[in-house]
């Protein structure tokens, strides 16, 4: 099965005011397994940033001033995608915006099937905080690299996110001796450990039988006699 985990940086928060998209990255998951087969790319919007967004994501107009249009990422964007689920946090957002650079060029929107992870976080966890940050705290995912909100570094948070909450597997490593992370080797079984040989019992002498019922009389009110 394979999924891809998109995310997108903007300009501003509402299409329909005509802010464009400026970043989108991508990680895809083959049979529960990240493969290292990502898609990442900058955009010129052909506008400014509204300052609000470049505090969030930190691009500003002058970095994205010489990258690529979407319309001349959208054939190898597409191709990336094929018919993969997609799996977003938030999803009405990213794809509000896919929707409309897609409609800028005369293409019609995404038809792949979509998971929201925001979604399926605030049924499992009805009335707590569910973004991203809270998330990776919840499922043990390092999110300590980010400090800004970046289109593939929160894909792969996301990724682990998602693993983990749907299942626990989220090992994101591309060898199969690479290293787990915290919230696999914490949801793997402890082993039981089993005595080697005979167990060797020791028990109070004569002595230490009478020190300690000697040491019960003193206290007068002992119940362990009784």
């Amino acid at each position: 099965m394979r999924q891809i985990v998109l995310d997108t940086e903007t300009t501003g928060l509402d299409p329909a005011q005509g802010h464009r998209i400026i970043e989108i990255g991508a990680v895809e998951i083959v049979d529960r397994r990240c493969t290292g087969n990502n898609f990442h790319v900058y955009l010129n919007p052909e506008r400014p940033c509204d300052p609000e967004a470049v505090r969030v994501h930190g691009l500003t107009d002058d970095f994205l001033a010489d990258k690529p249009l979407f319309a001349e990422q959208v054939e190898a964007f597409l191709a990336y995608l094929g018919d993969a689920e997609l799996i977003i946090h938030n999803a009405p957002f990213d794809l509000g915006f896919l929707k409309a650079e897609l409609q800028r060029l005369g293409r019609p929107a995404l038809q792949n099937p979509v998971f929201d992870s925001l979604t399926e976080a605030r049924r499992r966890f009805p009335g707590q905080k569910n973004d991203l940050n809270t998330l990776c705290r919840r499922f043990f995912v390092d999110n300590s690299q980010r400090s800004l909100h970046g289109a593939l570094l929160d894909c792969e948070l996301l990724a682990e996110v998602y693993l983990a909450m749907t299942g626990g597997q989220v090992d994101i490593g591309l060898q199969e001796n690479s290293p787990t992370s915290v919230a696999e080797q914490r949801s793997a079984p402890r082993p039981t450990l089993r005595p080697q040989g005979k167990l060797r019992v020791i028990t109070a002498s004569a002595e230490e039988e009478a020190a300690h019922a000697a040491y019960l009389a003193e206290m007068g009110n002992a119940l362990w006699p009784q």
